[in-house]
């Protein structure tokens, strides 16, 4: 086998998988090779591996598997990764008989993995070191290997955006002035495909792409994460009032809208209100007897739960942070629409519509939108194009998107700790159970202040403890945080210096 750089420090797969700078990655990345290969024999399926650090710095990179049907791995799996990326090189071929065993592996079985990447320099290189992870495994069975790394995934790209566009095209044509669209590729793989779309749909939809990856670094100054984190429009892009725009990540699988109104003030439209549009077409098939549901965190504004649960009249499910626990609880559903704040997720469908119910211009609609849907854990070029088509479809504008409901104020905080693992957490992380006391306390807080509500979570990566609060003001939702914080930090090992009021 190949030799790599001994592993430095412990790594934890996680939702992300494996995430940091580029030059720490050439072993973890020969090591999914080996443990995509065993996953593809275990499952007699075809495995993803994909290449990308997101919305990150371009100097990071990492790594995830894609499993069967586009999902994440199984909970044991991410396990089999963090343990074969912890391993040291001498212990690496035990490791993976290990694996073998427990998942009774027959190495004569064949192996498929496809192997992506996004557009970072260090990607090449560690897309590589994947192949040799995947060659070096093959070459001690039996069975023969059969690689997508370039044309056949290629093909397979081509053939889902010429799906998309097609969908979108069923869309009713909206007016001139409602076609325009700003769109910010981040300088990532989204921007190659939004440029390839726009071939197919100048009559439809009219894109303007910015931070197209000609110059500029991956994700600097623009993208998804830049516009939530700073509440302002990527660098490049200039906005009139009221025009659409949208942002990306570095590996297209998150998106954000938002636009600057009359008086220059910048609005986002995130995560949370991406499950609303997105909510409108399901809700157009009430006459198909489909159960419909919207997933969400503990993040998810107060508003936009009530707007849902109130206005909207659908279920809503709560589940810890992360798209794995959001995909597994839509999938419980019909229809299951889910969203994280930073512009993460999907809607999947788990029933098939009756094409020959007497509501048949329900059923079209639903199967157009069915096709215009990447059901996997995220795709921001597909989530585009579906929120285009409920807005023409309702006939609203940003503005009256905007208008459905207002969020109420709220701030996010951190808190170094000690020690992350002594925050312990339930009712989808909204509820601590450790350390003794913290929630009476944070109760208490909260009970100071109207329309309340606060919650902390530990980092997955780091030793610090997230805090959440929201309240009727602005004011009031930052000095509940800075209370909160007050307590974690007093009652949780808070390491370094006491947060200062905001």
């Amino acid at each position: 086998m190949a030799q790599f750089e001994e592993v430095s420090q412990k790594s934890a797969y996680g939702t992300a998988g494996f995430r940091t700078n580029s030059k720490q990655l050439d072993h973890v990345m020969f090591r999914m090779g080996l443990l995509a290969t065993l996953r593809s024999k275990k499952t007699k399926a075809t495995i993803g591996v994909m290449v990308t650090a997101s919305h990150n710095p371009e100097e990071d990179n990492g790594v995830k598997l894609v499993d069967t049907m586009g999902e994440m791995v199984t909970p044991a799996w991410e396990g089999y990764a963090t343990q074969l990326a912890n391993t040291e090189q001498e212990g690496l071929l035990t490791a993976l008989k290990d694996v073998i065993d427990r998942e009774a592996i027959s190495m004569a079985q064949e192996a498929s993995v496809f192997v992506s990447k996004d557009t970072r320099p260090s990607s090449e290189s560690l897309s590589q070191a994947v192949l040799d992870g995947v060659h070096a495994l093959e070459s001690h069975s039996k069975g023969a290997l059969t690689l997508g790394f370039n044309y056949t995934l290629i093909f397979d790209c081509w053939f889902e955006l010429q799906k998309l566009v097609s969908s979108y095209k069923q869309v009713p044509n909206r007016t001139d002035d409602q076609k325009a669209l700003l769109v910010d590729g981040a300088n990532g793989i989204g921007a190659l495909k939004v440029c390839e779309m726009e071939t197919y749909l100048k009559k439809e939809l009219q894109l303007s792409l910015f931070n197209d990856g000609s110059s500029g670094k991956l994700n600097h100054l623009c993208g998804a994460d830049y516009v939530k984190v700073q509440q302002k429009g990527p660098i490049g892009v200039e906005m009139s009032a009221g025009e659409r725009c949208c942002s990306c990540d570095g590996d297209a699988d998150r998106i954000v809208y938002y636009y600057c109104d009359s008086a220059g003030r910048f609005h986002l439209l995130d995560g949370r209100q991406d499950c609303h549009p997105h909510q409108h077409i399901p809700q157009r098939t009430a006459g198909l007897d489909l159960q419909i549901a919207v997933v969400q965190t503990a993040y998810a504004n107060g508003s936009s739960t009530r707007y849902l649960e109130d206005t909207m009249k659908v279920i809503v499910r709560c589940t810890e942070t992360g798209v794995k626990h959001l995909h597994h609880a839509a999938q419980e559903f019909d229809i299951g629409v889910y969203f994280e704040a930073n512009g993460h997720g999907t809607v999947l469908f788990t029933r098939d519509s009756n094409t020959n119910d007497k509501r048949e211009n329900a059923a079209l609609l639903l199967q157009n939108t069915v096709n215009l849907i990447n059901q996997t854990v995220g795709d921001a070029i597909s989530d585009m194009l579906l929120i285009e088509a409920v807005l023409t479809i309702r006939g609203m504008t940003v503005k009256q998107w905007d208008a459905i409901y207002t969020d109420l104020p709220n701030r996010q905080l951190k808190v170094k700790v000690a020690d992350r693992s002594v925050i312990g957490t339930t009712n989808a992380e909204r509820r601590t159970v450790s350390p003794a006391g913290l929630q009476e306390a944070i109760d208490s807080l909260v009970n100071k202040h109207r329309q309340a509500r606060s919650f902390v979570r530990p980092s997955g990566t780091e030793d610090v403890v997230r805090v959440y609060a929201e309240a009727d003001t602005q004011e009031s939702a930052d000095a509940l945080a800075h209370e909160v914080s007050l307590a974690v930090y007093r009652i949780a090992g808070g390491v370094g210096e006491e947060a200062k009021p905001l």
